[in-house]
């Protein structure tokens, strides 16, 4: 009896030794070393850079201002100090998104406007509206009303006033000249530029 006892005793202890040591492999087998947690910073994020756009015409004080991403034309005016006395923003659309170097140019009353915004490229010589000459040279010393008129920025009454001025002070030694007729002044000039002469 007792020798049957030692060797159920033995046997049990085995048979446990033996599922411990399955278990402990076991649980070698599975178990893996936990990666430390690594914590990154957040990428920095890119603010919108202000954008620059040139406002003249018939303004309260035409100048190159900065605005905001976003900005509309409106908001372009009303950082120049408003549409001056005369002007007639019915030719602009206010709502525009500006982008930046972009010129808003606001006409006086009966002025035409060809082209009255965009946007200039760097690599481009600055012209205020026209790409290319797109009509005939007008010669300024012998055009009538009508072929100024067809001229960028010219309505009837400047038009007019050129044909006075030509008559009274006589012909135009340069095309720089015309800025001397009320009315027009730099901007107006750039845009006729490349489409008058004197000849």
């Amino acid at each position: 009896m007792n020798e049957w006892l030692e060797r159920h005793t033995t046997f049990v202890l085995s048979l446990v030794g033996l599922l411990v040591a399955t278990g402990v492999g076991l649980f070698t087998l599975k178990w893996q070393p936990v990666e430390p947690i690594r914590i990154e910073p957040p990428l920095p994020t890119q603010t919108p850079e202000p954008i620059r756009v040139y406002v003249s015409g018939a303004v309260a004080v035409p100048d190159v201002y900065t605005l905001p991403p976003g900005a509309i034309v409106r908001d372009a005016i009303q950082a120049a100090g408003g549409p001056a006395a005369g002007a007639d923003i019915s030719l602009i659309n206010l709502a525009q998104v500006i982008q930046d170097g972009m010129q808003v140019y606001v006409p006086m009353a009966g002025e035409a406007v060809v082209q009255p915004m965009r946007s200039l490229p760097a690599s481009q010589p600055e012209m205020t509206v026209n790409d290319a000459p797109n009509g005939p040279i007008v010669n300024i010393n012998t055009a009538t009303q009508a072929e100024l008129e067809t001229l960028p920025g010219i309505g009837p009454a400047i038009a007019g006033r050129i044909i006075e001025y030509r008559e009274s002070q006589g012909p135009f030694n340069s095309i720089e000249d015309i800025m001397n007729v009320s009315g027009i002044g730099p901007a107006t000039f750039e845009k006729m530029r490349a489409l008058i002469t004197v000849n």
